[in-house]
């Protein structure tokens, strides 16, 4: 028997205020599927994946995660947060912590795993980072792509099923985004299943089983990575992808 779908979402509408972000999206994303988001800025593809873990609100539709139904129910979103990861454009570490601290805070915390445990398990995953000799150190002593894969490692110590990326080499400097992009390289071969807005079209081609294009809120076009590249039927998504070749 196949197993469900890891990402539901049917309908889904979002607005903020007068603007109409997410109109009508409906997608789903199988167990172990790495399925990479990209279009022009403000097309929604960030607030897509912030609905999928109740980071923004839905006014319409519905999202399920993992069989559990996302709602406005605090039980139902606190049981979501648990199986799913998110990394961020910035970095959100909390500064007056260690590399170490910060990703051990959530597992003894919502988890109640003890520290002891929460700090193998941490090291684990920073070794799996590459930076395990970063642990003792606060972020502001590292570069931004070794804090972007703290980040990662930090978001990994809750054992997710599901991880969702959101531009996460967009605030880094050129040389510091193929480090970061090379761990979530290695992540996706894991079979986690993962969701990722990105620009980085080089990294669709080698990790994604499917690419989603949007705009003006919408899915406009979604295919496996060579074809939906090689032969764009929309206007829009050959427009986007003449100006990614401009800008690289």
């Amino acid at each position: 028997m196949a197993a469900p779908p890891a990402v539901i979402m049917d309908g889904v509408n979002t607005s903020f205020g007068t603007n109409h972000v997410l109109r009508n999206v409906s997608l789903n994303v199988g167990q172990g599927e790495r399925v990479v988001i990209c279009g022009p800025s403000g097309s929604g593809k960030s607030t897509m994946i912030r609905c999928i873990n109740g980071l923004e609100r839905y006014q319409c539709g519905r999202i399920t995660v993992d069989g559990i139904a996302l709602t406005r129910d605090a039980a139902s979103l606190k049981r979501i947060r648990r199986d799913v990861g998110m990394v961020f454009q910035s970095f959100n570490l909390f500064p007056h912590l260690t590399v170490l601290q910060n990703c051990v805070l959530a597992p003894m915390s919502v988890k109640g795993m003890k520290r002891a445990e929460a700090e193998a398990l941490a090291m684990e995953f920073l070794g799996r980072v590459k930076i395990p000799e970063q642990a003792g150190k606060y972020p502001s002593q590292l570069s931004g792509g070794q804090q972007q894969r703290v980040a990662i490692a930090r978001a990994l110590c809750m054992q997710p099923r599901i991880m969702l990326f959101d531009e996460p080499t967009s605030a880094l400097d050129p040389e510091m985004v193929r480090e970061v992009l090379d761990t979530m390289v290695e992540l996706a071969g894991s079979g986690m299943t993962m969701l990722c807005v990105t620009h980085e079209m080089g990294f669709a081609r080698q990790v994604a089983d499917r690419v989603i294009f949007m705009d003006g809120g919408e899915i406009v076009e979604e295919g496996a990575p060579d074809s939906l590249f090689a032969a764009p039927k929309t206007e829009r998504l050959q427009r986007f992808l003449a100006q990614i070749l401009r800008s690289h």
